[in-house]
């Protein structure tokens, strides 16, 4: 039992400074451990950066032992958009939470935020969870303590315990998929693609960055189509679409993004990016202008092995049709030959959501990640309920 812990609200820039700080203490000499970029954390708790405080508000803390030394931190949040089918009751986040190996430290940090979110009127808490998008800093990694992607939650595994001690529950799974990309892909694809490949209507194309508004407004087509309104999913205008490409434009592999079209419509979309995070481990969580120019020289002369899948979606007036073999096969014959990555791994897709994993399964049955997001009911007495499927 530790002795006289205090905690801090972070409420000055020493504080901010070691919020960032204090993890990469906690990992020293942990080979896996990638520290996340400052920026893409402070992002989070800036309102000029982050759009979900327009409709909530967020706090963090640091914990101290008696000798003064960071031992801890955590963030809580309300956002009023965040609701998941069937909530009962209305529900807070708790987020970027480290700690040691201590539980008496950890049920400190869980305390604090249950109380703050008890008094904005929250009666339950989810976490490990974000301040934002669900495509960031989501989930408590139990099994595949590998480096993590690019803007991914890592932990040690003594954290699971840490979090169900406490009386958190598993409320979904989220499961990552790997394979190597040169594995040759199961006969169905093949016999799927066969069948459709006689229809001139058909087409799969990559990304082109000399006509990036374009695949963006693609992309803005069949992802409102096929994934807003699912699993939390918020419909996007063209111009975030717009503003996200370009974004991706200075790492872009052209090759590992594809859309699938009929008779020029788009249909189906399969987006892949480099791992970001295998030129950044170098960084140390910086990237001010010498970092940036660092970052530069990394990516011109440091190979990237690895991709990760972002996005995989299919419009609903094609679904069931073979469509998404058809987009798989098409990008597997540029990806597979004229490229040398060597690791894929698909961003993680809910236990809730049993139709994408059938497709990830189909294409390799092998999780090489499995994440959970928990839930904690103020009231003990009260029926806990998981995730509903979509």
């Amino acid at each position: 039992m530790i002795q006289n812990m205090q905690i801090k609200p972070v409420d000055s820039p020493q504080l901010r400074r070691l919020f960032l700080e204090m993890p990469a203490l906690l990992y020293k000499g942990n080979p896996n451990y990638i520290r996340p970029l400052d920026k893409d954390i402070e992002a989070v708790f800036d309102p000029s950066r982050n759009k979900a405080f327009r409709f909530g508000e967020v706090i963090r803390w640091v914990l101290f032992n008696n000798s003064g030394e960071a031992i801890g931190r955590i963030a809580a949040f309300v956002n009023r958009k965040y609701k998941t089918r069937g909530d009962d009751v209305p529900v807070g986040g708790c987020g970027f939470f480290e700690c040691i190996n201590n539980q008496d430290a950890a049920n400190q940090l869980f305390d604090t935020a249950k109380k703050w979110l008890s008094d904005k009127g929250m009666e339950a808490m989810d976490g490990p969870i974000n301040f934002g998008e669900r495509d960031k800093w989501w989930g408590l990694v139990i099994q595949g303590f590998q480096s993590p992607l690019y803007c991914m939650n890592y932990n040690p595994p003594y954290y699971q315990s840490l979090f169900e001690h406490y009386g958190f529950q598993p409320f979904f799974y989220q499961y990552c998929y790997g394979m190597h990309p040169k594995e040759t892909l199961a006969k169905k694809f093949f016999d799927r693609h066969a069948a459709l490949t006689t229809d001139r209507g058909l087409s799969a194309h990559h990304a082109d960055k000399k006509r990036l508004d374009k695949f963006a407004a693609d992309f803005h087509t069949v992802y409102n189509k096929a994934w807003a309104g699912h699993g939390g999913n918020k419909e996007l205008s063209l111009e975030q679409c717009k503003m996200l490409f370009r974004q991706m434009k200075p790492v872009m592999d052209e090759k590992v993004i594809w859309f699938a079209y009929y008779n020029d419509t788009p249909i189906a979309m399969f987006i892949n990016l480099p791992d970001l995070n295998q030129w950044f481990r170098y960084l140390n969580g910086k990237f001010d202008f010498l970092h940036k120019i660092k970052f530069l020289v990394l990516r011109a002369t440091v190979k990237n092995k690895r991709f990760a899948g972002l996005a995989f979606g299919v419009v609903p007036e094609w679904h069931g049709k073979g469509v998404d073999s058809y987009i798989v096969v098409e990008a597997a014959k540029i990806i597979q030959h004229d490229l040398d990555y060597e690791e894929y791994e698909m961003q993680w897709i809910g236990d809730f959501n049993p139709k994408m994993i059938a497709v990830a399964e189909s294409i390799t049955p092998v999780k090489s990640r499995i994440l959970i997001t928990y839930r904690y009911l103020f009231d003990r007495n009260k029926e806990f309920r998981r995730h509903p499927l979509l």
